[in-house]
């Protein structure tokens, strides 16, 4: 059955739904048909934008555990697709530097990784400052691309080719104000 929702947490939630759908006396029939339609809860795995060969995704994935399961649905999903991932470190924890630690390779499975912070957002924080430095070491990928400014990292997307690829945007914040939609939509179209 083709269904919009892909990964293995929304799979265990599709089937827990169907679960108790049977008990309230909803059939399996009905529920498969309602099913195909279903694009998924917001800001988990959100489409924002697709073509043949070119998919974009907003995910609120900002944890370690999150991040890994985020991208290993994409990677699984689509197996011969270049895997783009992009992350903010936005919240308290993943700011501090006791915490970076636990990103260690959880962003493994992708093809090219980039992690965005913004040094303004610590400070407003009260938080002791990171390094771009840090953040590397502490993903554990020597490739990693780190970015302070939302102006250099949008500039690098655009910079990327998206031939037969998956664009992963990963935050519980915003990018400090990216137009994700818009970024999706030019990325499709390139």
């Amino acid at each position: 059955m083709r269904l919009e929702i892909f990964g293995e947490h929304n799979l265990m939630n599709l089937n827990g739904a169907k679960s108790i759908c049977n008990c309230l006396g909803i059939g399996d029939d009905d529920f498969y048909n309602a099913i195909q339609s279903f694009k998924g809860a917001a800001r988990r795995l959100e489409k924002l934008a697709s073509s043949d060969n070119v998919s974009v995704f907003k995910d609120f994935a900002h944890s370690p555990s999150k991040l890994k399961a985020t991208i290993q649905a994409a990677a699984i999903q689509f197996p011969l697709r270049k895997l783009i991932a992009c992350m903010e470190l936005h919240t308290f924890s993943s700011l501090n530097e006791n915490f970076l630690e636990e990103y260690l390779r959880c962003m493994d499975q992708a093809t090219e990784a980039c992690v965005y912070f913004n040094p303004h957002t610590i400070e407003h924080k009260k938080l002791k400052p990171i390094t771009i430095e840090q953040v590397k070491k502490s993903f554990g990928r020597d490739d990693l691309k780190v970015f302070t400014s939302s102006d250099e990292l949008q500039k690098w997307l655009f910079a990327q080719s998206y031939e037969n690829s998956v664009l992963l945007m990963m935050t519980s914040g915003t990018f400090d104000g990216m137009d994700l939609k818009k970024l999706a939509e030019q990325v499709i179209i390139k």
